[in-house]
Order: C-alpha cells, then sequence, then structure tokens
C-alpha cells in the first residue's frame, strides 16, 4: 500500500521495455501515438504513456492482479452474506459502487461465485480484468481499442448489445464509462434479471447521478424523466464497497446495500433505501429485501 523507489532507469529504458512489451500483441507507441492501455498474456494490465504528452518523461504503470481469488465473506459478516444471497437468488439487477482500487472488481467476481453453476453468464469487459472462476457456462467479450495502422475499435456498447444475443442468463458489465450505460440499462429492463456492473461513484446516490449523467451523454435527446424512470426500474439493489474509516486495517470491503426505488414523480431522481447499516459490529441488516425479480 504504499510508494517505494527501488531504482532509476536509464534514458531510453523505457521505451526499449515497452517495444519488447507491445510487440507480441501487436500493439505499439510512439510519438503520433502516445498512449497505450493493454493486457498482457498473464492477466496483468499495461498503460504507458510517451512525451510530449508525458512532459517529465515517458511513464509505464503495470497492474497486477492478485492470484487469490476473493470470497465474499472476506467483503462482510454473516449478515450481508446472507442479504447478498437473497439479492442473487432473487435475480435483482445489482450496481457495485466505490472509489478507485476500492474493491468493485473483485466483489462482483466473489458474487459470480454465489451464481448456480447452471446459469449462463456473459461478461463484457473494457479490458478483461474480472475473476470468473465458474466451471462452465461462460463466455467472455473483451473491447478492442482503436489503433493507428490496425483493424478498426470494437467498442463495449456494441459488445453489451451482442451478448444479448448470446443467450444469457446474466450479464455482466465490468464497468459502466461510456455510451455502453444505454444497452445496459435497457437489458435490465428487458427481461435480463440478475445482471450486475460497477461504476465509480462515493456513494448509492451518486452511483444512480453517474448513471443519469452518463445515460444523457449516450442519448442526449431523452428527457430526463425518462432515463430517471428507467433507472429507477431497472437497477434494484447498490453494492457501495470502500475502506471502513473505523477499520485500522484498511481492508475493502462492503460498507452499505441499498435498495432502489422508482422515482415519485417524473421530476425526481430515483431514491436509496438502507438495507444495511455500519457500526462497531461492521455491517448488520435494518430491513428487508422488497424488489425481487423471481
Amino acid at each position: 500500500g504504499r510508494l517505494e523507489r527501488i531504482d532509476v532507469l536509464p534514458p531510453g529504458r523505457v521505451e526499449q521495455l515497452l517495444e519488447r512489451l507491445l510487440a507480441p500483441l501487436g500493439r505499439r507507441v510512439d510519438r503520433s501515438s502516445p498512449i497505450v492501455d493493454a493486457r498482457l498474456p498473464d492477466g496483468a494490465r499495461i498503460c504507458a504513456v510517451l512525451p510530449p504528452v508525458a512532459v517529465d518523461g515517458a511513464a509505464l504503470a503495470v497492474r497486477r492482479f492478485a492470484d487469490h481469488r476473493r470470497r465474499l465473506e472476506e467483503f462482510t459478516g454473516g449478515d450481508g452474506v446472507e442479504l447478498l444471497d437473497t439479492v442473487i437468488a432473487s435475480r435483482c439487477n445489482v450496481v457495485v459502487s466505490g472509489a478507485t482500487s476500492s474493491g468493485k472488481t473483485s466483489l462482483v467476481g466473489a458474487l459470480l461465485q454465489r451464481l448456480p453453476p447452471g446459469e449462463r453468464v456473459v461478461v463484457v469487459e473494457d479490458t478483461a480484468e474480472l475473476p470468473v472462476d465458474r466451471a462452465a457456462h461462460n463466455v467472455r467479450l473483451e473491447a478492442r481499442p482503436p489503433s493507428v495502422d490496425g483493424p478498426p475499435p470494437i467498442e463495449p456498447a456494441a459488445l453489451v448489445r451482442t451478448a444479448l444475443r448470446l443467450r444469457p442468463d446474466r450479464i455482466v458489465v465490468g464497468e459502466v464509462r461510456g455510451d455502453e450505460v444505454l444497452a445496459l440499462v435497457q437489458a435490465m429492463n428487458t427481461g435480463h434479471d440478475g445482471s450486475l456492473s460497477t461504476v465509480h461513484a462515493n456513494g448509492p446516490l451518486d452511483a444512480l447521478m453517474r448513471l443519469e449523467s452518463l445515460v444523457l451523454q449516450a442519448a442526449p435527446t431523452w428527457p430526463l424523466a425518462a432515463i430517471r424512470q428507467q433507472l429507477g426500474r431497472s437497477i434494484d439493489v447498490i453494492v457501495h464497497v470502500g475502506r471502513a474509516a473505523d477499520d485500522a486495517t484498511s481492508a475493502r470491503r462492503v460498507v452499505s446495500i441499498d435498495e432502489v426505488s422508482e422515482p415519485a414523480d417524473d421530476a425526481a431522481l430515483p431514491s436509496t433505501r438502507p438495507l444495511t447499516k455500519w457500526g462497531d459490529g461492521g455491517l448488520s441488516v435494518v430491513g428487508p429485501l422488497r424488489r425481487r425479480r423471481r
């Protein structure tokens, strides 16, 4: 959890490393295309930026993922696990919210482990990183970024639409950040119950506001009232993850589970009803789940 300087690379060394990393992937980065985001064969993600975009010299970040797949019990106690199992069994549409590196992807991976083994799950990601350990009936789709002289890009929005034709029992979108939100929300409201996704937000209500702004960007001609009604009817539960302020270890964990209610009128944003509260004993359930799609 801390930064530590190990050594200093000589001039030109980062560029040499990038060339060796990207060549087997058919990708490149140079002054004409100074930014690259790619996935290595072992699953690690790299992001590199070259001058003149990188003012102080080439920068390379390698993000590696732990081999250990976290179980749901590592995110919350018995009450939270029981409630989330009920949410999954009821085929609620779930959005996991949280800040960067708060554990959203790991929690979705833990929820996937609780799915019935006979369900067919289609996973859509910008860059494949979800820990999918289910034995069978998985289809994983990964977006293809644009390149200077390569094939045309394939956006996540196109993959979500493709997922609808692959006979999914559940659709999982790794992270909503662009036009794919439109296809996902429509899928959630047209019979594809039990879908899951994640979004960057500081809380459950912020997650709804974030999704609203993304839908507005994807469909600027849609009336705001229609967007809010769509969100209220599509999303059932928002699970917020983070690092508990009173936890000395700052472990990533579920800090709240909220049920989404449809807006009371056309001008209102969908509201959230807390199903849990955080106390000295951790997460405890304070209300029953009312929205069930099974």
